[in-house]
């Protein structure tokens, strides 16, 4: 099964994926940082059983089974969960990780929100050239070691892959949004993958065998995990992946406990007898991965299975990397270029943020409304059909295709 799953980049399969982006423009269409949503703690306005919060405290439901209790979510799945989100920085095996969970309600009152720092994820020397007045920062609606709310779940678990030239909060919006709604989220910094390794050139991987670390650790929590001991349900998991960490996903859906995967701007997923669902997600103008791998991926990929295709959207539609800007208005790439970190000429190759795309509120929405119907269908065993009237909800949405089992 390694060997089927293996995907190893190097600095050849590198250079040919910037060939691809051509000359992918470096703006974007709407500057500022990333708004990644508001503070944790608000209460649901619905539940899978169309119950309602009521006293200012948000109703509970049943998940898959009868012994998973969870708080209510909102019915339309691009609205933020009840819980306040936790984040922690962990180990993994080798790997650095962060989790986000659904922290007790109330628990983030009067506390700050995280803030990431993206020279974090430069080589070692690179760190010390962009001044603190320049630094781009994500602002994320979690807060820093929380206690995760151990009075409900056991919460199904979310595994994030990024992109060539990623790190694990690329993505921050949708991952802190699926941990508002009742998941525990675990995405790490991909050896031979992450940003400080590609400007680096040491583009070697193993996707799937540092995957297979991540939830090995999660099967049997200890270490830096501990704190999720029998609150997560490991027979219950999701995998979503950007552009080469969608392909890194592609044949997990044999894997004892997934049942979704999540493709974001790369392909489709092998099919396997016991992957209950497929999510694919694509930009219409991608000049980096072209729209037609995610027809095609759809096509190859087995029921039930959806694929959402954005307008007017580059490679990045799903990250936040188009939108994180510093206090000047530099995006990450412009600040890289202007303070000589090495190599960032080739990072622009990747930076496909078209001009006029679509504007960062409205990408961010449709991908948080789909990610989050493909897991709760499949992982909380949310009532309906969740993706019912979703083009007409979305009018940005250029193409929707689905076949259910």
């Amino acid at each position: 099964m390694a060997n089927e799953r293996s995907l190893t980049s190097s600095k050849m399969v590198f250079v040919a994926s910037l060939l691809l982006a051509g000359a992918a423009a470096a703006g974007c269409g709407d500057a500022g940082t990333s708004a990644s949503g508001g503070s944790g703690g608000s209460t649901a306005t619905g539940g899978s059983g169309g119950s309602t919060a009521t006293g200012g405290a948000a109703a509970e439901t049943q998940g898959c089974s009868a012994d998973v209790k969870l708080l209510a979510t909102p019915e339309i799945s691009a609205d933020r969960g009840p819980w306040p989100v936790g984040a922690r920085t962990v180990k993994v095996d080798t790997l650095t990780a962060e989790v986000w969970y659904p922290a007790e309600v109330g628990s983030d009152a009067g506390k700050t929100n995280v803030t990431y720092d993206m020279r974090d994820w430069l080589p070692a020397s690179e760190m010390g050239k962009i001044p603190d007045t320049a630094a781009p920062l994500q602002q994320c609606g979690c807060y820093r070691d929380l206690p995760l709310d151990a009075a409900h779940g056991p919460y199904p678990v979310v595994v994030f892959i990024h992109g060539t030239a990623g790190f694990r909060t690329q993505s921050l919006a949708h991952m802190e949004h699926w941990a508002s709604r009742g998941f525990v989220v675990v995405a790490a910094d991909y050896p031979g993958l992450y940003l400080g390794d590609a400007l680096d050139l040491n583009l070697s991987n193993d996707l799937p065998a540092d995957t297979d670390k991540i939830l090995a650790a999660l099967g049997a929590p200890g270490g830096d995990v501990a704190f999720l001991k029998d609150h997560i349900d490991m027979t219950h998991v999701g995998l979503a992946g950007h552009s080469a960490g969608g392909g890194g996903i592609k044949g997990f859906g044999a894997t004892p406990g997934v049942r979704v995967l999540i493709p974001m701007a790369a392909g489709g997923a092998d099919p396997s007898p016991t992957l209950e669902s497929t999510l694919i997600l694509g930009g219409l103008n991608d000049k980096v991965v072209k729209y037609d791998n995610q027809t095609t991926g759809f096509a190859d990929s087995a029921p039930t299975k959806r694929l959402v295709g954005l307008s007017n959207t580059g490679h990045l539609f799903p990250t936040d990397l188009c939108w994180v800007t510093n206090d000047q208005g530099q995006n990450i790439v412009e600040t890289a270029q202007m303070y000589g970190i090495k190599n960032a000429n080739l990072a622009n190759g990747l930076f496909d943020c078209p001009e006029g795309q679509l504007a960062r509120e409205k990408a961010r929405d449709i991908v948080n409304h789909a990610t989050a119907a493909a897991l709760e269908e499949k992982l909380t065993c949310k009532a309906g059909n969740p993706f019912e009237g979703i083009q007409a909800k979305y009018p940005d949405i250029g193409d929707f295709k689905e076949e259910l089992k």
